[in-house]
């Protein structure tokens, strides 16, 4: 599983890299402008990501933003609606409208309240369907 971790700030972003690393083939970018190159970069290599675990509040580029743009560059390159990738919106932000609005506007899949814990996480992206390999838990 190839997944790219979206955050500004390093202590999360390294939380959740930490808890993927053993699982899954990790990317960091630390804001939207840096995801987008490399959410197309990615899909143009014929390596795309599984997973995106974005942040939504970031400077720059928000998450919102980053959001639109990834599924705008999947339906650009013809990615098809059941390849697309799992996007887990990682946000503060507990039931907010920030939060509403990537779910019902710019297509995420699911969301985590911060601070990430290793079994969330685990137990969200095994429900969406993705393998988690040997030694996940």
């Amino acid at each position: 599983m190839k997944v790219l971790i979206v955050d500004d700030d390093f202590y999360a972003r390294s939380m959740i890299h930490d808890m993927l690393k053993p699982v899954a083939d990790c990317d960091i970018a630390v804001n939207g402008d840096e995801a987008i190159f490399a959410f197309r970069n990615a899909l143009r290599a014929n390596r795309p990501y599984s997973l995106v675990c974005l942040d939504l509040m970031m400077p720059e580029m928000d998450g919102q933003q980053a959001l639109r743009e990834i599924r705008a560059i999947e339906r650009e390159l013809g990615v098809p609606a059941e390849s697309e990738a799992k996007v887990v919106v990682t946000t503060v932000l507990d039931d907010d409208s920030e939060t509403h609005d990537a779910f019902f506007l710019g297509g995420a899949t699911a969301y985590l309240v911060k601070p990430i814990e290793a079994d969330k996480l685990f137990s969200e992206l095994k429900s969406l369907g993705l393998d988690l390999g040997v030694g996940s838990r």
